[in-house]
């Protein structure tokens, strides 16, 4: 995606250098509901390292030098400090930076692998940026916490203690809106019987942070234990997928009812409706659309008691250890009834874009 069609008197200046995923979700429904107010920037969902690299270079010499904008809401998927120093004619706006995940504590399987310059650059975004809103608590809480250790990768000249000190009063949270579904179709865990197998879905990105060798070693076990199930295994796959995949796609093929990325959220929404328990095994996680996205379809979740998840499932949700998911899905196995049966406690409202609409509408007042 480009941009949109300009005209005058637009307000509100929206760039996105990753569009796909939550970002595409979430700039897409703000364009929709600023649709008179804004113009929006987009990069496409390829190569996200050098979109955090690059990305303001790009942005700078296609934001139109003749403008009215009031506001600039950016994600922080590129450096908005050298955005500003290209383009100074920027730095009167108000400038949003919001955090759909943080590169400080992104989980890298090698240390020696890890690129500094990705949280660096959310670093400078903050100190650029005049208000900053997470997603989650979590995500605020573990980039503030680790600004310190972050820093000491630094050989010398490391920033002291003040960084955080301007930093920190600019931090607020403010969830990720999801316009959840309305299923119009009988989903097939209606059928409270233990007649049909129970149906687990994993729908995650296709990469090594959502843990899916985890998820694959419980299927199977359960298969080796002669346990009884369907699985569809959704998400977006990028260059580097693990070869966990291909394997676990012949090794399961009679159990596959869905399987890879789906272009049609329809298509995506009806795979949810006909599931019966969603999983997560995730390294990775600052707030998880899709795991809500699945309760709001009727799927019981699992998730790991780590990272956004104690924030927004109650306890009965989460497990500690590989083996207690194992337990619990052994258990669903025998007695597909319960997953179907049970009414999810998850407050899903307080997510919805219903609710937070007024919130995100207030940040662009004229």
């Amino acid at each position: 995606m480009e941009n949109a069609s300009k005209c005058d008197k637009k307000s509100i200046l929206f760039l996105e250098a990753f569009h796909g995923g939550s970002h595409k979700q979430l700039i897409d429904l703000l364009e929709n509901n600023f649709c008179d107010k804004c113009d929006v920037f987009c990069m496409s969902d390829k190569k996200w390292h050098w979109r955090m690299r690059t990305g303001s270079l790009y942005f700078a010499r296609t934001i139109p030098r003749e403008h009215s904008y009031r506001y600039l809401f950016t994600s922080a998927n590129f450096n908005l400090a050298e955005l500003i120093g290209l383009r100074p004619d920027l730095q009167k706006l108000e400038k949003i930076l919001y955090f759909h995940e943080n590169q400080l504590v992104y989980p890298v399987r090698k240390q020696q692998n890890r690129d500094f310059q990705y949280g660096y650059n959310q670093v400078l975004s903050c100190l650029a940026a005049d208000v900053i809103y997470f997603n989650s608590v979590f995500n605020k809480e573990s980039f503030l916490s680790s600004l310190k250790s972050y820093f000491n990768l630094m050989p010398d000249y490391k920033p002291d203690e003040k960084l955080l000190q301007e930093i920190q009063p600019k931090c607020h949270v403010l969830h990720f809106p999801i316009s959840f579904p309305e299923i119009t179709l009988e989903p097939a865990n209606a059928d409270m019987s233990a007649d049909k197998p129970l149906h687990i879905v994993w729908a995650h990105r296709w990469e090594h942070d959502k843990n899916p060798d985890t998820f694959f070693d419980i299927l199977y076990a359960l298969k080796d234990e002669e346990l009884d199930f369907q699985i569809s295994v959704m998400g977006q796959g990028y260059a580097d997928v693990p070869e966990v995949f291909a394997k676990a796609r012949e090794d399961f093929k009679e159990r596959i009812v869905t399987w890879g990325y789906l272009e049609s959220k329809e298509e995506f929404l009806k795979t949810l409706s006909h599931a019966d328990v969603a999983v997560s095994t995730a390294l990775h996680e600052f707030f998880g659309v899709s795991m809500l996205e699945a309760v709001s379809c009727g799927c019981y979740p699992l998730c790991p008691k780590r990272l956004v998840y104690p924030e927004i499932f109650p306890d009965e949700y989460l497990y500690n250890t590989k083996n207690q998911l194992l337990k619990r899905l052994r258990q669903f196995c025998k007695r597909p009834e319960t997953p179907r049966r049970h009414k999810v406690k998850v407050n899903l409202e307080k997510y919805s874009w219903n609710h937070l609409r007024q919130s995100y509408e207030e940040l662009f007042k004229d």
